[in-house]
């Protein structure tokens, strides 16, 4: 017979001081609903691509121009140092110095998760697990991928879950979560997004949305008919969200941003329960990246406290 030790009073009340003090990163909840900011690798593609900065410097960059203590890579910016451990230790230290949390590795250029084909569904899983390693190397809690295919609505639907529910398993043993970004095709239907995490049915799966990204054909980007309503789409991703983007294109004389309502977004986001890191992703071209990435910020800020 196992005797059953009952906690005293003071063993709960420091459990619950614990659990109130641990990290709340990526924490869902329905109490606290104050989100965090961090910084999306991609807001920089145009100061990366002409060679001013690379990622080893992003830490830094982060922390001492743009004030945030968390950041979001993309695998485009290394792609060739997913395994080089040598690079990784120093990704990670850079970070470690300059007190900023890796978060998550946006992957892209792997393969369609959702291939019809059967054989090539399956290389697109294996090409990720080298970024599962890299982002468990460098402490993060997730990979984005994509969930491209071909074929019908429920098709596709059952494709990509069949795809991504192969990727969650590969995932469970580095202790991480494969989120699905709004990215294009029907992965910016909200509706079929929703309808691919239920059919995946997996504790690792979860989605990424993003503000901007609902365009369904960007080749008719000007039509109407080829938009997602993007409120409606984070309102049915929210659900399954473990992070969340904050896509800016462009900024009024208010500092509002021009394409999407950010209260009202930032609303539902934060009415889901939704207590995690919300990214800063600079897209415009208006204005230095630097700019565009602290006018993002101030808005976030801005209407966190008006929230």
């Amino acid at each position: 017979m196992h005797r059953i030790n009952h906690p005293n009073r003071r063993e709960v009340l420091l459990g619950l001081a614990a659990t109130c003090l641990a990290p709340r990163a990526f924490a869902r909840s329905t109490t606290r609903t104050r989100f965090e900011i961090s910084l999306a690798q991609w807001s920089l593609h145009r100061t990366i691509g002409r060679g001013e900065l690379d990622t080893l410097a992003f830490p830094a960059f982060a922390r001492d121009k743009v004030g945030v203590d968390a950041i979001e890579f993309v695998n485009g910016f290394f792609k060739d140092k997913a395994r080089d451990q040598t690079y990784l230790n120093q990704l990670k230290q850079r970070a470690e110095e300059n007190g900023v949390r890796c978060l998550l590795i946006m992957c892209d250029g792997e393969g369609n998760l959702g291939d019809p084909n059967d054989v090539e569904r399956a290389a697109a899983v294996e090409n990720h697990i080298k970024w599962l390693e890299a982002a468990e190397h460098l402490g993060c809690h997730a990979i984005r991928v994509n969930a491209a295919s071909a074929g019908s609505f429920e098709e596709q639907q059952k494709l990509a879950a069949d795809g991504l529910r192969s990727l969650c398993e590969k995932a469970e043993p580095f202790g991480l979560s494969v989120l699905v970004e709004n990215h294009g095709g029907l992965s910016s239907h909200g509706a079929w997004l929703a309808g691919v995490m239920d059919l995946v049915d997996h504790p690792r799966v979860g989605t990424l949305p993003d503000f901007g990204n609902f365009c369904m054909d960007w080749s008719r980007q000007e039509d109407p008919e080829a938009w997602y309503d993007r409120y409606t789409g984070v309102r049915e991703l929210m659900p399954y969200a473990k992070a969340v983007s904050a896509k800016s294109y462009a900024f009024d004389e208010a500092g509002n941003e021009t394409a999407t309502d950010y209260e009202r977004m930032l609303r539902i986001v934060t009415e889901a329960g939704y207590s995690g890191y919300v990214g800063i992703e600079w897209e415009g071209g208006d204005r230095p990246e630097l700019e565009g990435i602290l006018a993002t910020k101030r808005l976030l800020e801005r209407v966190r406290e008006s929230l």
